[in-house]
């Protein structure tokens, strides 16, 4: 499966993308409010790509984000096993950070999930601190659900989660 919008091509990852993911899953800004840590083996990378299987399935798929050729980031689905509902994550590299490539390929994907696959609800969860991340939701439609307070214990602390939902009838309105 391949997406395009007006810069961005969103595709699965290959073999030869390892060693990109692998650089900017190594950065510590971005790594920050990941699940991982940094730095990011290109073993482990090449790992993730190895284990991607049908984006159509349930569970996670993560698509490299694609401009002009390079890989600057990704966008993670994880199709629930209804395949009526998924979440959603995405990480840029550092470098290509503030050029809006997440908030479109965010958005491309979004209407790939509701309006071409007829998915009814998206959500998506960030660490409260993940400020950028929050604006790029809310800014895309979704509403803020909820807010856990110290609910999730990463890189040796509590962390506060943000919760966020859309719904088909949101994102076409």
């Amino acid at each position: 499966m391949i997406l395009t919008s007006a810069r961005l091509t969103l595709r699965p990852f290959r073999a030869e993308d390892a060693r990109v993911l692998a650089d900017y899953r190594s950065d510590p800004d971005v790594a920050r409010y990941q699940g991982w840590e940094a730095p990011f083996p290109v073993e482990a990378a090449a790992s993730v790509i190895a284990e991607m299987t049908d984006p159509a399935e349930p569970g996670w798929f993560q698509h490299a984000v694609d401009f002009d050729g390079t890989v600057v980031g990704d966008v993670g689905v994880g199709l629930h096993e209804n395949r009526m509902q998924a979440e959603i994550g995405f990480t840029l590299a550092t470098a290509h950070q503030g050029h809006g490539y997440a908030t479109e390929a965010v958005q491309r994907m979004l209407r790939h999930l509701f309006v071409e696959r007829g998915l009814h609800r998206v959500s998506a969860e960030c660490d409260a601190r993940n400020v950028r991340s929050a604006k790029l939701l809310r800014r895309l439609g979704f509403r803020q659900e909820g807010h856990r307070v110290e609910h999730t214990w990463i890189k040796s602390e509590w962390t506060d989660d943000l919760l966020f939902g859309l719904l088909t009838k949101e994102f076409r309105a």
